[in-house]
């Protein structure tokens, strides 16, 4: 059993709108801090059966990188499991992440991408 009693919190005090001659009622404007957008990255998954070439092409494709860019993250993709191909905000991201997935689709291919929320 609790021997203090809870104590409530603090109440923020109630805003009263200015009334003037005219009987309208005049608020205070307070400006809102908008913080930047969430960013997402969009990671491509390795598979044992997409070629690698296939997703060198599609990283140039999609995400405007030249060969030696995409080789990079191509190796990185399949030496370590995944790897980053950009970073974006929320509906470029998921905009790319269908962009691959149809054309690996179309072509054929197992290939998987997501968008995953970059922590700052």
């Amino acid at each position: 059993m609790a021997s203090n009693k809870p104590t409530q919190p603090p109440v923020p005090p109630v805003q009263v709108p200015e009334r003037d001659d005219s009987n309208a009622v005049v608020l205070e404007r307070r400006t809102q801090r908008v913080g930047p957008p969430q960013m997402y990255q969009v990671v491509m998954l390795n598979d044992d059966y997409t070629p690698m070439e296939f997703v060198v092409v599609v990283i140039q494709e999609f995400f405007g990188k030249d060969l030696e860019a995409a080789t990079a993250i191509m190796l990185k993709i399949h030496l370590d499991g995944k790897g980053v191909c950009g970073v974006y905000s929320r509906d470029v991201a998921a905009t790319k992440v269908d962009q691959v997935l149809e054309a690996a689709h179309k072509a054929g291919h197992p290939l998987k991408c997501v968008a995953e929320p970059v922590d700052f």
